[in-house]
């Protein structure tokens, strides 16, 4: 346990950070594994895809995960989503 007053302080401010960050973390971890249910069992939509894109991105916005990994999240559902849908898999942009 820290002694200093200052990394108390930071203690309990890293702890508050740790909520906000586990729970988008849970978020983005849980819409992204729905939209490959989705994607795989032919129910393929792009409004589902559009969701998981969101979730990641504002995971990305707050440092929860690097901008290289949200990019390589998205690239992935999309290669999924086009493998899964040639006929509408071409209307989506990265």
């Amino acid at each position: 346990m820290p002694i200093i007053q200052s990394a108390k302080k930071a203690l309990r401010s890293s702890a508050r950070k740790r909520v906000f960050n586990d729970a988008r973390r849970k978020k983005m971890r849980g819409t992204i594994k729905e939209t490959k249910k989705l994607i795989v069992t032919g129910a393929k939509s792009e409004k589902e895809l559009s969701a998981a894109f969101q979730a990641i991105d504002k995971a990305a916005k707050r440092g929860v995960i690097k901008k290289n990994t949200a990019a390589r999240k998205k690239s992935r559902l999309v290669k999924l989503f086009r493998r899964n849908a040639p006929e509408a898999g071409t209307k989506v942009k990265k």
